[in-house]
């Protein structure tokens, strides 16, 4: 990555989300008018973060520990032992990143939905090296959410429940059936299904927006560049037309 790319993708990933599309164009054309027609198109390329990546981008910057804080994490989780003590750890970790990278992104009284992508996203990244890079790198653009596979439990796991007596096992409710749980399965599987639909879809949508910014730009820029020969023609219409009536006389 270029000095000019890397210099673009931290400020863009550090500021507000609400200015993103107007600075990014702004660092593409000043890429380009320094001859960097190609890091241009690389940061006209950088896609605009959600709420969720853009507060944990600020923690990235906040907190630099955080990686490895969550690199130690999961290594503890994947041992597979420990279960219940290191769920609580888990859980512990997240609910302090949780508050730091609100408390880095100044916001106090987040909205739930909003905390549970930041929780969603931190889980991921336990389970999920990719993730893990880009919280790492600052440059999340959305939020991420664990499917369920893998080794890294992302709920906690139920503790082994000691029998006091055969009354007690009579009145414990019973397991859900089966066709109950595959039918959850299902519906978990479909709501990620439509949640990557819609990204995907507003990531292409944001490319297009770039691609269209761009050309804007490059429209101004040429209408720009005609107004200005349009009018040196004149002044050299009008200069002319002055000369041969001076001489006419």
């Amino acid at each position: 990555m270029s000095d000019l790319l890397a210099q673009a993708a931290a400020e863009l990933y550090e500021g507000d989300p609400d200015e993103f599309t107007q600075r990014r164009t702004e660092l593409a054309t000043h890429a380009r008018d320094s001859g960097e027609p190609a890091v241009a198109k690389q940061i006209t390329a950088l896609r605009k973060p959600t709420r969720a990546a853009w507060v944990l981008n600020q923690l990235a910057r906040a907190k630099p520990d955080t990686p490895a804080r969550l690199d130690a994490m999961a290594a503890e989780l994947r041992t597979g032992t420990r279960i219940r003590e290191l769920t609580q750890a888990r859980n512990a970790l997240i609910d302090e990143l949780t508050r730091q990278a609100f408390a880095a992104a100044h916001l106090s009284d987040p909205p739930f939905a909003l905390t549970e992508d930041v929780r969603a996203t931190l889980g991921a990244a336990l389970a999920d090296p990719e993730v893990a890079a880009a919280v790492a790198a600052g440059t999340l653009v959305r939020a991420a959410h664990w499917a369920g596979f893998g080794p890294v439990p992302l709920a906690p796991a139920p503790p082994p429940r000691a029998v006091a007596s055969q009354e007690k096992v009579r009145t414990e409710p019973a397991p859900p059936p089966p066709d109950k749980i595959i039918e959850a399965e299902r519906a978990v599987a479909d709501a990620l299904r439509s949640s990557d639909a819609a990204a995907a879809a507003e990531e292409r949508l944001e490319e297009t927006v770039a691609t269209l910014e761009a050309q804007l730009e490059q429209a101004r820029e040429r209408l720009a560049l005609a107004r200005r020969e349009a009018y040196q023609a004149q002044s050299r219409l009008r200069r002319v037309t002055a000369e041969l009536g001076r001489i006419r006389k």
